[in-house]
């Protein structure tokens, strides 16, 4: 008799496979300075049921082999996604990774966290099972005008320099204004940062550094007085003065201290 067709059903001991592996991310994130931030990551796997460890990765810079700055694992769908890794534990679970989401939240964003950030779920059980974003989701940050440094100093040459720096993103432009003067000016930049730089100094006053961009305004002051001299004699009694307040004062509680001595 010809043999019999035979139907054979391979079940998989991590469930019946179902869907194929994906990750779902968008391409860029925009979050602002000093605030939070949340990175949407979802993802799909071939099997329709799953009951044993999964681990949520999360890294910067490079798939597969970048800076981990997020891991949780989760024994059995009863528990919870313990963190083992939150870097500077700024970093915050907020999706189910037994729902398919890994969605983490940002806390108290820098510049430095502007980088590119990767998703990765792994399924251990007889085989090993793991799945992770390619292409990533590159954060981008704003910022309001922030004005880091306004100061005076001297070139060397009894001249003098103001000069201003304000950070934000867009960098922000920064405008100068004073007492009337002629003075030359220099600007630079770098990355979020703007410095402006107003020479030769020849008014004094209140100088004020202002910094606008589309997410805000800055200002700040300085006041410059120039030192003035006739003569070396007026030195000498800036010197002398306060040394004689000194030795006044400590004449007065050397007499004191006699006088109770009786």
């Amino acid at each position: 008799t010809p043999d019999k067709s035979v139907l054979i059903i391979f079940v998989s001991f991590l469930g019946v496979q179902c869907n194929s592996w994906s990750v779902h991310v968008p391409s860029d994130i925009t979050g602002e300075v000093g605030k939070m931030v949340i990175l949407p990551c979802t993802f799909t796997h071939p099997y329709k049921t799953f009951d044993r460890t999964l681990t949520a990765i999360w890294r910067i810079k490079e798939p597969y082999n970048g800076t981990v700055v997020f891991k949780c694992v989760s024994q059995s769908s009863s528990e919870l996604c313990k963190t083992s890794v939150s870097y500077k534990n700024k970093y915050k679970l907020l999706g189910n990774p037994r729902h398919k989401d890994l969605s983490i939240r940002i806390d108290n964003l820098t510049w430095s966290d502007s980088e590119r950030y990767f998703c990765r779920v792994e399924l251990s059980g007889d085989i090993h099972d793991k799945y992770e974003s390619r292409n990533g989701i590159k954060l981008h940050l704003i910022a309001a005008p922030k004005i880091i440094n306004i100061t005076v100093s001297s070139n060397g040459d009894r001249t003098f320099q103001a000069r201003c720096t304000a950070e934000g993103e867009p960098v922000p432009a920064l405008t100068g204004t004073g007492p009337p003067s002629s003075n030359l000016s220099a600007t630079t930049s770098m990355n979020h940062r703007f410095t402006k730089e107003l020479r030769y100094l020849t008014h004094d006053g209140k100088y004020t550094c202002t910094a606008v961009n589309s997410h805000g305004r800055a200002e700040g002051a300085v006041y410059f007085y120039k030192f003035k001299a006739s003569n070396g004699s007026f030195f000498l009694i800036l010197i002398l003065v306060p040394l004689g307040i000194k030795v006044l004062i400590l004449l007065v509680i050397l007499g004191f201290t006699i006088f109770l001595r009786g």
